[in-house]
């Protein structure tokens, strides 16, 4: 078996490209196992997020609508959102915040599901899932961010399911939970 020093990319140089809100980019130069010589590496740093699958007591899974730019399409999502600076010593705080923002529910009972990075051949960003059930109306819930437009559902899992199937979840964090719930479902 190969030890971590047979795949370590060791970093040799690393230049800022780009310093948002949101992201960071940098370009490394990096110095390749063995022999193999060296390498450019575009890097987007993120501070990671949270999501949420919220079970109502109906046993009906919580989604939202909202239009992503990237994509330049409304889809739909679990709630989520991502970690303000500080908040990755407590991501289940952060998480029952975004829950409370755009659901307006919250919940005692929190069980977290995974922690998984988004796409790491070129982002740092760590989602952490957890799945909150025992849902209850908060009476003056936080307003959801101010550059936010949203629009909540609820469905069963075989409506999760035939979104998913006819494509109008395509969505990776969402496909996870559904997952998820199913295998709990039948378990």
């Amino acid at each position: 078996m190969m030890n971590f020093e047979d795949f370590e990319e060791k970093t040799l140089s690393r230049e800022t490209i780009f310093n948002g809100q949101v992201i960071n980019v940098k370009l490394d130069t990096v110095a390749l196992p063995g022999d193999l010589g060296l390498a450019k590496r575009e890097i987007i740093f993120h501070n990671g997020g949270v999501a949420v699958l919220a079970i109502t007591p109906e046993q009906k899974m919580i989604l939202v609508r909202q239009f992503r730019k990237a994509l330049e399409e409304v889809i739909y999502e679990i709630p989520a959102g991502k970690l303000e600076k500080g908040e990755n010593a407590n991501p289940e705080a952060a998480m029952l915040r975004e829950l409370e923002e755009e659901t307006g529910m919250t919940t005692k009972s929190v069980k977290k599901i995974a922690e998984f990075y988004t796409a790491p051949g070129f982002c740092s960003e760590k989602i952490y899932l957890y799945k909150a059930d025992n849902l209850r109306k908060v009476d003056q819930p936080r307003p959801h961010d101010d550059d936010e437009v949203l629009e909540r559902h609820e469905v069963t899992l075989a409506e999760a399911k035939a979104l998913i199937h006819n494509g109008e979840i395509q969505d990776a964090k969402t496909i996870m939970a559904i997952q998820y719930w199913e295998l709990e479902t039948n378990a």
